[in-house]
């Protein structure tokens, strides 16, 4: 007898933490919509998780693989996916859980209602463990009108939030991008807004997203080491044409001046080969201006303005 289809694969990239894995597989048997399959996939180096997934009795249609090495972050993502039966993915860390037991409905609903779209991405908020304080987070019309004109605003602001807070369709065939960490949400975001153009954003708290000390960008955020090699590598994977876009320069320029970049030559320690050509002119432009004089905000814009102008005429 030929197995039915699931309309959503529920991809969990787990890694050590069961209390966390637990409250989203708790939230996930809590939801009215029940057609849906659950992959969770281990990077943990011990047991733990297996364990923990073969005892939990309240999801039948649920699947362990354990990664052997573990994949890391993204590939973890790309693994789950990879064996998703299911016409939707809703990938979920493992550290995320839905807001309401309605969530899966709505997502379904959006796609029902707009059969011509592929992507979509919800509203949530940011929940820190350690309080409990919930941030909501929404798009305004004027970020749904940045984000149509060009998938490149979302180096102004990653207006999708993070992948628990999309809905995809599997026969997309666009998988996290491997050599990313920081950067990995955003540049898949650009890649499937360039390729489906069709997308939709629903105005409801559908995710909470779990903040806590053990998350990759804890460990990457303003460091030079992680960050310096992505987003040059980004800039060469995407090009320098993307430059023009003032939010994609003041993305750079912020980069540098958070980082505190004051030469060519310690950006090519970090980068491990000569920067850019384009991003040598931004950190030749900073270096001119003293870093506390440069950490102002207006001064800041006003300087990263007339580099942006001088971007442009040296393009021209």
């Amino acid at each position: 007898m030929e197995q039915k289809v699931p309309i959503i694969s529920i991809c969990i990239p787990a890694d050590k933490n069961t209390a966390y894995l637990k409250r989203l597989l708790d939230a996930v048997a809590a939801q009215t919509f029940v057609d849906y399959e659950v992959i969770v996939t281990d990077d943990s180096p011990d047991e733990t998780v297996q364990q923990f997934v073969s005892s939990y009795a309240a999801i039948k249609n649920i699947r362990y693989f354990k990664n052997t090495p573990a994949a890391g972050t993204p590939q973890n993502w790309n693994e789950a996916i990879s064996h998703a039966q299911g016409k939707w993915i809703k990938l979920m860390h493992d550290d995320d859980w839905f807001a309401h037991p309605d969530a899966l409905q709505h997502f379904v609903e959006a796609t029902q209602q707009r059969p011509h779209c592929r992507f979509f991405f919800s509203a949530f908020q940011n929940v820190v463990q350690e309080t409990g304080a919930v941030q909501p987070v929404r798009c305004t019309q004027a970020d749904l009108l940045f984000l149509k004109w060009s998938p490149l605003h979302l180096f102004k602001r990653v207006y999708v939030g993070n992948p628990s807070c999309t809905f995809i369709r599997r026969n997309v065939g666009l998988t996290y991008d491997r050599d990313f960490k920081f950067v990995v949400d955003f540049e898949y975001y650009i890649r499937c807004l360039r390729t489906l153009r069709h997308w939709h954003y629903i105005d409801e708290v559908l995710i909470n997203v779990g903040f806590n000390n053990e998350q990759v960008t804890g460990y990457t955020f303003l460091r030079p080491a992680v960050q310096i090699p992505e987003n040059y590598n980004l800039l060469h994977k995407m090009g320098t044409g993307i430059l023009h876009n003032i939010f994609v320069y003041d993305y750079y320029w912020r980069m540098h001046r958070n980082l505190c970049i004051r030469s060519v030559e310690e950006a090519q320690t970090y980068f491990g080969a000569p920067p850019p050509p384009a991003m040598q002119h931004m950190i030749h432009l900073q270096q001119k201006v003293p870093l506390s004089v440069l950490q102002k905000g207006i001064l800041s814009k006003a300087l990263m303005l007339g580099g942006y102008l001088t971007h442009l005429l040296r393009r021209s």
